[in-house]
């Protein structure tokens, strides 16, 4: 028994849907990096009025934030340069001096970032909420078993 040849219609078929394919998985993998300046980078070229994407850690004792007016300043650094934030609004829950974090905004004349958006990012170590040693935690646990009974 001889193979049956392939129809050329059938073989474009197959190639449009494996180009098809191909092209749905390099956007989508493009799409979703988040590439971003550190306050380095951004010293060095930055242009006021351009959209920047600016990444780093958010310093210890620099988060000021004014729940009346829904003002938030804190400061980005890298290691090596430090960026003043503005923002306008309430801030990620995982936001919080000593972590990383990606604004998204423009660098301003007056020598500030003006974000327009936040993204908080979180470790990929896991740490207990409470430590099991503390008086609230041992109540906590007493609740929850006097509740299954």
């Amino acid at each position: 028994m001889k193979g049956l040849p392939l129809k050329p219609k059938f073989v474009a078929g197959i190639a449009v849907l494996a180009l098809a394919l191909a092209y749905m998985i390099y956007a989508g993998v493009t799409q979703s990096a988040v590439y971003f300046v550190t306050p380095s980078e951004l010293h060095t070229a930055a242009k006021t009025g351009k959209a920047y994407r600016l990444g780093g850690m958010v310093e210890k004792g620099s988060v000021n934030w004014k729940p009346a007016t829904l003002d938030l300043r804190f400061t980005l650094s890298d290691g090596q340069a430090k960026v003043p934030v503005r923002h306008h609004g309430t801030a990620p829950d995982l936001f919080g001096e000593g972590r990383g974090a990606v604004v998204e905004g423009t660098w301003m004349s007056e020598g500030y970032f003006q974000a327009t958006l936040i993204m908080a990012k979180h470790s990929e170590e896991y740490k207990a909420p409470h430590d099991a040693a503390s008086p609230g935690y041992q109540e906590l646990m007493k609740s929850l078993r006097s509740d299954q009974k």
